[in-house]
């Protein structure tokens, strides 16, 4: 796993009248340091959003609905996992919560029939003048990712 890296499982609270479940507290500071922006979007089955990262926030991941390839690709120096790159399945198979910190570039591919939504939390909000999001193509060789489905 790489560096820094951390996962939140999900409990469901469910009863006859649905479910109930704490995405993130205040009181969980080793999740997200501060609050900077919440955010919601949704992409079409097949879509790949990749690959991005920050210098200066922190990105915390869920996806409610659809189901979703995550990769993510370690670019710190200082990091002893620099080079590394890991893949996560989230959504509606496994509700979870992904920390991504700043410094690992990541994005994803849809998985599935029907579309996917995320919602996400920043530590720092988005600032549109100096926007803090830095892009490497979804097939850059240097971290050599193939996004093609294994059949096994």
């Amino acid at each position: 796993m790489i560096e820094g890296v951390k996962i939140k499982k999900l409990v469901k609270h469910c009863d006859d009248r649905g479910f109930f479940a704490e995405l993130v507290r205040d009181d969980e500071p080793d999740l997200l340091s501060g609050f900077g922006q919440a955010s919601w979007s949704m992409s079409y089955p097949g879509v790949i959003k990749a690959f991005h990262y920050h210098e200066k926030q922190d990105d915390l991941w869920f996806f409610p609905s659809g189901n979703a390839q995550v990769v993510l690709h370690d670019l710190r120096d200082s990091s002893s996992t620099k080079g590394k790159t890991d893949v996560y399945y989230l959504g509606e198979e496994n509700p979870i919560m992904l920390l991504i910190p700043k410094g690992i570039a990541h994005g994803y591919r849809v998985l599935g029939e029907k579309p996917a939504t995320i919602i996400y939390f920043t530590t720092k909000s988005y600032d549109r003048e100096n926007p803090d999001e830095k892009r490497i193509e979804w097939n850059d060789p240097s971290i050599g990712f193939s996004w093609d489905t294994k059949f096994r």
